[in-house]
């Protein structure tokens, strides 16, 4: 495929519920490496976030009929969907291993400690619009979507009360959208 050859967001949407596996095939060029970014940060496990990758590409080509362009961007959607399959497959595995997963104070203060509040790498540019958030809105952002962890949780890492986590977590996501549409990633 050519790499000058670029299309709008609406010829991509086109030509995925056309089937159309040219364009699909852009589709996995142009978007893969972010996609990936977020499930191996997800993971942490390469070999896991490559066959996730896999399995999401699959997921976006038989349920492309379900991304609504009203409630978003493509890249958001297929974004949407990367996520939530990796934690899917994070919180069977930990599932399947001990039922319940159970924190106790030490790891809790170990997982805020570590928490990294780096951006992913990606080729979109969404590492920048990250960059512009606050350390506390980054770290937000990375304990709920790349680590899958639930308010509740988030609540107890960073030791504060779950209404605070919900205020900041609205505002984190305001905050974004806000950014994102002044810079039309």
């Amino acid at each position: 495929m050519e790499s000058s050859v670029t299309y709008t967001e609406t010829e991509l949407v086109h030509g995925l519920l056309a089937r159309d596996e040219k364009l699909f095939s852009y589709i996995y060029d142009l978007y893969s490496p972010a996609l990936f970014g977020v499930i191996s940060k997800v993971l942490n496990d390469n070999a896991a976030a490559n066959d996730v990758l896999q399995e999401v590409f699959l997921k976006i080509w038989r349920n492309a009929d379900t991304y609504n362009e009203q409630k978003g961007r493509l890249f958001t959607w297929m974004l949407n969907v990367a996520r939530n399959t990796a934690i899917d497959l994070l919180r069977s595995k930990s599932f399947k291993q001990e039922q319940k997963t159970i924190y106790n104070t030490d790891d809790l203060h170990a997982l805020k400690e570590t928490t990294p509040v780096l951006p992913i790498n990606d080729q979109l540019g969404f590492s920048q619009v990250l960059e512009r958030l606050t350390k506390e809105q980054r770290q937000l952002i990375d304990l709920a979507y790349y680590k899958g962890c639930t308010q509740e949780e988030i609540a107890r890492i960073m030791d504060v009360p779950l209404g605070t986590v919900k205020t900041r977590m609205r505002n984190a996501i305001q905050q974004l959208r806000t950014i994102i549409n002044s810079t039309n990633l």
